[in-house]
């Protein structure tokens, strides 16, 4: 059993950048993968980017090159780096471990001028 919590999301201006965290609540050192999904109002949820306890990662074609996925086992925090945010990117971002057997509550994001 492992819980989660997000957090770091928030209002921001198109361009600009935010950085997520999903803090586990025990050490995360051996799950795989960890992964942020996201929802938007009317969409299904879908997946962000993943990472794998050895550090492969995977991200969303739409996201590539402006949001990175990390983990720090030490702090059992995973992380999702997100710049050059645009309207689009406006959702709920969950983190899941396990093959989305645990999940976290969602944080919001707002890309807005």
């Amino acid at each position: 059993q492992v819980q989660l919590v997000e957090s770091g999301g928030g209002l921001v201006q198109p361009g600009g950048s935010l950085r997520l965290s999903c803090a586990a609540s025990r050490s995360i050192f051996s799950i795989s993968p960890m992964e942020w999904y996201r929802q938007a109002p009317g969409l299904e949820r879908e997946l962000v980017a993943s990472i794998t306890s050895g550090g492969s990662t995977i991200h969303l074609d739409s996201v590539k090159g402006r949001f990175t996925i990390s983990r720090d086992n030490a702090k059992n925090t995973v992380y999702l780096q997100m710049n050059s945010l645009k309207p689009e990117d406006t959702a709920v971002y969950y983190c899941s471990a396990s093959y989305r057997t645990f999940w976290g509550k969602g944080t919001l994001v707002t890309v807005s001028s």
